[in-house]
């Protein structure tokens, strides 16, 4: 009961915020994100931890100082993906959508679609990840994998946010998959986040930036069965809140091979090629890293000692 208690107080608290946040322009909302950010980057904290760790396994070739200025910037874009998040779910979506500037690469999806396989489309942590759905529904036909909130209380209200512009959401489970199987015998449009930790199940062990790190092999089984065509994607976030650009980009053929280590390998390059075009706006502070293979330390706790 307490918990449950705590979970609704949860709820509540982040749905206001994301209320006081949705209040004001972009322009306004990026600089209060920014703010943020430099809280981030003056005071000791989690994200600041877990990034500045991230960035020295992804970037070793990097001084020092290079490395600080990465960080810097990453945190301050840390705190516009938090308070941008209230006008992305509660704005009106064509009124998010009008927000997009420019779209680059959408000739290539397009031809592919036309080849009545389905199409996939891989979304990284970088920059505005959540306008992408916006975009790709207003277009295509489209169901996208999701993993339930740590705040179980707002799942249903996440799902009526994401889903309002016209896309399908399902969960990381049995039925999830099915789903995005019929969706591409169906010719539709799937979406999934690639640089997630799966958990033990339905993952192998992949270089991602030189570090073994666990990932998904979801994705070469759907496509090498599908034969569908795939794509990286991310929403670029334009300086004092201009809007959005959005970039496709061809994956390699090997995200498909039958040999896992193979395609797995292929899917994190596929996530190092977005995150270098546009290291400020990936999602450092994700411990990417947490579930080490036997016999390896966790980078994390490492640090601690």
């Amino acid at each position: 009961m307490a918990a449950q208690s705590e979970q609704r107080w949860q709820g509540k608290v982040f749905i206001g915020l994301l209320k006081f946040f949705s209040w004001w322009s972009l322009p306004i909302n990026h600089a209060m994100g920014k703010a943020i950010g430099y809280l981030l980057w003056w005071f000791p904290s989690s994200p600041k931890r877990i990034s500045e760790i991230n960035l020295k396994i992804a970037f070793p070739e990097l001084s020092e100082t290079e490395r600080q200025a990465y960080l810097k910037q990453s945190l301050l874009e840390l705190g516009k993906t938090t308070t941008e998040l209230g006008p992305i779910w509660l704005w009106d979506a064509n009124r998010v959508f009008e927000l997009i500037q420019s779209v680059h690469g959408a000739e290539l999806v397009d031809a592919a679609f036309k080849q009545e396989k389905g199409v996939i489309i891989l979304s990284p942590h970088i920059g505005a990840w959540e306008v992408m759905g916006i975009y790709l529904s207003r277009h295509y036909p489209m169901t996208t994998l999701y993993r339930p909130p740590n705040i179980r209380s707002i799942e249903s209200f996440m799902r009526q946010v994401r889903q309002r512009s016209g896309s399908t959401l399902v969960p990381t489970d049995l039925s999830g998959v099915k789903a995005l199987r019929k969706a591409l015998n169906h010719n539709e449009m799937i979406g999934i986040l690639p640089d997630q930790d799966p958990g033990k199940n339905g993952s192998t062990y992949a270089p991602f930036f030189g570090h073994p790190a666990r990932t998904m092999v979801l994705v070469s089984k759907l496509a090498s069965k599908s034969k569908s065509a795939v794509f990286f994607a991310y929403a670029k976030r334009l300086s004092k809140g201009k809007g959005y650009e959005i970039y496709f980009i061809p994956a390699d053929e090997q995200v498909a091979a039958s040999d896992e280590l193979m395609a797995t390998t292929a899917l994190n390059e596929g996530v190092e090629l977005c995150a270098k075009a546009l290291p400020s706006q990936y999602q450092w502070n994700y411990k990417r890293y947490k579930h080490p293979p036997e016999g390896r330390e966790d980078v994390y706790k490492k640090v601690q000692k």
